[in-house]
């Protein structure tokens, strides 16, 4: 169900709404357009979600409304906007003087405020920003732009690298605010801040109101009833077909007919016979239209629909079982331990999520366990000879193209190229310098890449951001139904709440 409604909701003394007309946009290059006569409005004070495979053009779109990009077709809008990440220049300055510099005109009990909403301590403001986390960062970048004022935010992928707490707190903190859109592939922090959902799928845009879990109810749904309109077309088509073949062969054969003489000898009444001919000729000619007619219905079902092709994992079952054992296990860093004690051990079979906040030793934890260099206290054992494969946080270290990057990681390129293909990376991404590719892309190389090989143990570092949901779903249902051994660190509730047969939780000291 579509909505397209118009709002009574005034914002700084206007009619808000956000009116786009026809729009087509298309890179330098590039076949086909990203967007191709699109039309919708959207109010502003909606909270909406906005989703799409990797490459979809999510970000594109902002830009657009940004006015970064020339573009056919007209957006019309009575509100300015700011877009989230905004870029900080000359990140060792104080926390305080980025976020002064963004909104000048705030008063220090404004900021104070905003922290505090976040849960945050305002201690940070005085400390350089670039020493600062991660999600204290998005904290003070988000709190910055809301108290510009009456600037409608566009929000790019705010939940990426943040903990499941942070995470909380800024859905507390959105569902205090009015209007925005924001990008985001956390299933569960959509269903707790919007209430539209903007879907850009293969062939256009549309906007529905509610959360991500009835978005996907309702795409389920028509889906499925495509389907259905599809198998009753095809079997119609066959059956029209058939009989079309049918009529004009028999049609054939009463004009040959004409020809003949009956048993008894006497001639046949032609004109009779060419009578019977036409009819069958010109029923055979209905039936034909009616055949391209239900080409045509068919045509047009099925362009949105995203095939969730499955994902294939060929895991090992490792002879040694245990394979990792941990007693009164600490991470230090510079001599001191990061975490409380934990004790655990990992069997063939188990997948096991590390949770915990940002910067509590998580991803050490995978890195000793990979054979890096970690210091630690307690003890732990992993197996040996064991065949481990990993997906790094990061995907800076990604270059070159697809070939090389398959060459030098040792997989088969076919079915390397087959797994990212099934997760919406298209062929004419494949000739692309991997630099060249969105993170979304490269988070998919790194699983591709994984999910490709055969391991005893798969270890992956935050492996779903930038990946867009449906490919997050595709990934969950390989993992249930290959049920390989791993150790993974995700922030993603539902991911985690979907997969993990058992979870290890990390408290600060």
């Amino acid at each position: 169900m579509l909505l397209y409604k118009q709002s009574s909701f005034l914002w700084g003394g206007k009619m808000s709404q956000i009116s786009v007309n026809n729009l087509s946009f298309g890179y330098d290059g590039l076949l086909n357009n990203v967007f191709e006569n699109v039309s919708f409005n959207i109010d502003t004070d909606w909270k909406l979600g906005l989703i799409g495979r990797n490459g979809k053009g999510k970000t594109t779109f902002l830009k657009l409304l940004l006015g970064k990009y020339q573009y056919q077709g007209t957006i019309s809008k009575n509100v300015e906007f700011d877009y989230f990440p905004f870029e900080v220049k000359n990140k060792e300055r104080m926390a305080i003087e980025i976020v002064q510099e963004i909104t000048p005109n705030s008063e220090d009990w404004e900021i104070i405020k905003e922290l505090n909403l976040l849960n945050t301590d305002p201690e940070i403001l005085y400390r350089e920003f670039n020493l600062l986390s991660g999600g204290v960062q998005i904290n003070l970048l988000l709190i910055s732009l809301f108290l510009k004022g009456n600037n409608f935010l566009l929000i790019d992928e705010p939940t990426n690298h943040l903990d499941i707490e942070t995470r909380d707190n800024l859905v507390k903190y959105l569902n205090k605010k009015k209007g925005f859109i924001v990008v985001s592939h956390d299933r569960n922090f959509l269903d707790k801040v919007v209430n539209h959902i903007i879907s850009i799928n293969n062939t256009n845009i549309e906007i529905q109101k509610g959360n991500f879990s009835s978005w996907q109810e309702n795409k389920e749904n028509q889906d499925n009833f495509e389907l259905m309109q599809n198998e009753k077309l095809q079997k119609d088509i066959k059956r029209l077909n058939i009989a079309s073949r049918n009529t004009a062969n028999w049609s054939d054969k009463i004009e040959k007919s004409k020809y003949n003489t009956t048993n008894s000898g006497s001639s046949i009444d032609r004109g009779y016979i060419g009578h019977q001919s036409a009819k069958m000729m010109k029923k055979s000619k209905v039936l034909e239209k009616r055949i391209e007619k239900s080409i045509e219905e068919k045509s047009n079902l099925l362009k949105n629909i995203d095939r969730n092709d499955s994902l294939k994992i060929v895991p090992l079952i490792s002879s040694k079982n245990p394979l990792i054992i941990a007693k009164d296990f600490q991470i230090k860093y510079n001599d001191n331990s990061i975490f409380n004690k934990v004790s655990f051990d990992i069997k063939n079979g188990d997948r096991v999520a590390i949770t915990g906040k940002n910067g509590v030793g998580k991803s050490s934890i995978l890195k000793l366990i990979i054979g890096n260099q970690i210091q630690y206290n307690g003890e732990i054992k992993v197996a040996n000879n064991l065949k481990i494969s990993y997906v790094a946080q990061n995907t800076e270290n990604l270059k070159g193209s697809l070939k090389e990057f398959g060459r030098s990681q040792k997989v088969d390129e076919s079915i390397f190229k087959a797994m990212l293909s099934k997760m919406g990376v298209s062929n004419i991404e494949f000739d692309k310098n991997i630099q060249e590719m969105s993170e979304g892309q490269k988070k998919k190389i790194l699983i591709a890449k994984s999910i490709s090989e055969s391991a005893d143990l798969y270890i992956w570092d935050e492996p779903l951001n930038y990946i867009d949901i449906l490919t997050r779903i595709q990934i969950e249902e390989a993992i249930l139904k290959y049920e390989p051994t791993m150790v993974f660190v995700e922030h993603d509730e539902k991911f985690v709440e979907n997969v993990a047969t058992k979870i290890i939780k990390l408290e600060n000291k």
